[in-house]
C-alpha cells in the first residue's frame, strides 16, 4: 500500500521522480490534472477512451516519444504506478456553461495555505438557501493561482460579495 500523505508530498515525490527532465514533469502534470491513467501497458485514458501519445504530446508541445518515456518511467516506479493507474476525470467542470444553464457560479482566492474556505463558503450560500450543483477546489501545488469554484442553482445576489470577502484569508471573490 502506498503512503502518500498529502498532495504535496505526492508532487514532492514525481518533481523529485523527474528533476532534470522538464518534458516528462509536464507529461505527468498534464496526465494528473487532466486525471488521465496510464494503463499496464503504457497507453493513456480518458475514462475508457484511448488518448493517443501524439495528441498529448501536441497539447503540450513535446515530442510523442517523451509522452511514452514519461509512461513507461512512471510504470517501472511502484509508488507512481499506483498513482497513476487509478487516476480517473473527475467529471465536466460546468463553470463555462453555467450561465446557459441559469446556474450561478463564485470563485474565490484565496492564500494557499487556507482552511476552512469551503466550509465558510458553503454556510454563506446555504444562508441564502440556494443548493450548491459543484465544487471545484484547484490544488495550490499544481496551479499557479488556484481558486474554489462554487456552481450554484441559481445566481448569487450581489449582496454576498462583501460578505464572502469577510471570510479570513480570502484574498478575492468574483460572482456571476
Amino acid at each position: 500500500m502506498v503512503h502518500i500523505c498529502t498532495v504535496m508530498a505526492l508532487w514532492k515525490n514525481i518533481n523529485q521522480f523527474f528533476e532534470g527532465a522538464p518534458s516528462k514533469l509536464k507529461v505527468a502534470r498534464l496526465l494528473v490534472e487532466a486525471g488521465l491513467r496510464i494503463d499496464e501497458k503504457g497507453t493513456i485514458y480518458c475514462g475508457e477512451i484511448e488518448i493517443p501519445a501524439t495528441k498529448i504530446a501536441a497539447a503540450i508541445q513535446v515530442d510523442r516519444r517523451v509522452v511514452k518515456a514519461t509512461a513507461k518511467a512512471i510504470l517501472q516506479t511502484r509508488e507512481l504506478r499506483r498513482l497513476f493507474t487509478n487516476l480517473r476525470p473527475a467529471g465536466p467542470l460546468l463553470r463555462d456553461v453555467a450561465h446557459d444553464l441559469g446556474y450561478g457560479v463564485v470563485e474565490i482566492r484565496a492564500r494557499p495555505e487556507a482552511v476552512g474556505i469551503i466550509a465558510q463558503a458553503s454556510h454563506l450560500i446555504a444562508q441564502e438557501g440556494i443548493s450548491i450543483m459543484q465544487i471545484l477546489a484547484e490544488d495550490p501545488d499544481i496551479y499557479p493561482d488556484p481558486k474554489l469554484i462554487l456552481i450554484t442553482e441559481k445566481p448569487m445576489p450581489g449582496e454576498l460579495l462583501p460578505k464572502f470577502l469577510k471570510i479570513p484569508t480570502v484574498i478575492r471573490v468574483t460572482i456571476s
